[in-house]
């Protein structure tokens, strides 16, 4: 395949990273990470964090409005953070965004999901102070059974499986059965019939398909074919993919279309791996782009 790169959004005072999509008529809106450059270091972003908002209509041209989202007032499950998510609109026109939360009260350690609602994409209302999902020490690893220095559960992706009415969603989470931390990724998922109640199922995918941890997924249908879209980083990947050469970007995978055939050994990884956390969006006429923040070049974070 052959694909352009260019340059959409890029704002003077923050750094912006991880970013999800909606199209209200014939307006794009996109939601994104963002800290502060005054932070100097950029490792401290993740605790620095709040959701920008920016409009386009052409995906490449942005305007940046109002911010959509910031921490609550503790005590909350998103006291300390409000991290990557994304938005549908419901039955009845009300638009639901569905993002991760880490508290103050627990040091930032223990990452679940809520959500907020709003009339215009503009102004939110969040749902609650309490998660809506957590990790389910059932199938998924919990703090003190987690191999890593978190309980992973963040990045909801949330849609419809083809010929489902019910709602799905994916989550990074980490499995309670990995024997090693290079080993433990797997893909959560939930149920719900409203967006407000879900029940958490088996996870997807097992541990030992060669990735640590799976971020920001995605499911599309593009040109016939499902798939699956999702990155990792260096730090989690399995040996056998670091003596391949891999160094960790943007990966996707074919999966069956009602996501019973769940395989990481098939990822395979996009040429460009200056570029993390992606979304596939379908523009206005019909074609896709697949939008990512600017990681690392020549060993320095661009954000």
């Amino acid at each position: 395949k052959v694909y352009a790169v260019c340059m959409s959004l890029r704002l003077a005072g923050q750094w912006i990273w991880d970013s999800w999509f909606v199209k209200d008529q014939d307006v794009y809106h996109a939601f994104y990470l963002q800290a502060s450059r005054a932070l100097v270091d950029p490792n401290r972003r993740h605790r620095n964090v709040s959701v920008g908002h920016s409009i386009s209509k052409d995906l490449i041209n942005w305007t940046v409005v109002s911010d959509a989202l910031a921490i609550s007032d503790s005590p909350a499950f998103d006291s300390y953070t409000t991290w990557t998510g994304s938005v549908v609109r419901s039955e009845d026109g009300k638009w639901f965004m569905f993002y991760t939360g880490t508290s103050r009260e627990d040091g930032g350690d223990i990452q679940s999901i809520g959500a907020a609602t709003s009339n215009d994409l503009s102004n939110w209302t969040k749902l609650s102070n309490e998660a809506l999902l957590r990790a389910d020490e059932r199938w998924y690893a919990k703090l003190d059974k987690s191999q890593w220095h978190d309980e992973a559960f963040r990045d909801p992706w949330v849609f419809r499986l083809p010929g489902e009415s019910e709602w799905t969603m994916l989550t990074t989470a980490g499995s309670n059965e990995a024997k090693s931390r290079q080993e433990e990724a797997i893909m959560g998922v939930a149920k719900s019939k409203d967006l407000k109640n879900w029940q958490i199922q088996p996870p997807l995918g097992g541990p030992g398909q060669g990735f640590g941890e799976t971020e920001v997924f995605q499911f599309e249908i593009v040109d016939g074919m499902p798939i699956l879209l999702f990155c990792c980083g260096p730090q989690w990947l399995s040996e056998d993919r670091k003596a391949a050469g891999e160094i960790g970007g943007v990966y996707s995978m074919p999966v069956a279309a009602d996501l019973s055939d769940v395989d990481f050994n098939r990822a395979v990884l996009f040429p460009d791996t200056s570029l993390y956390a992606s979304r596939l969006v379908q523009d206005s006429k019909g074609g896709w782009n697949l939008i990512a923040f600017l990681n690392n070049v020549d060993g320095e974070f661009v954000g």
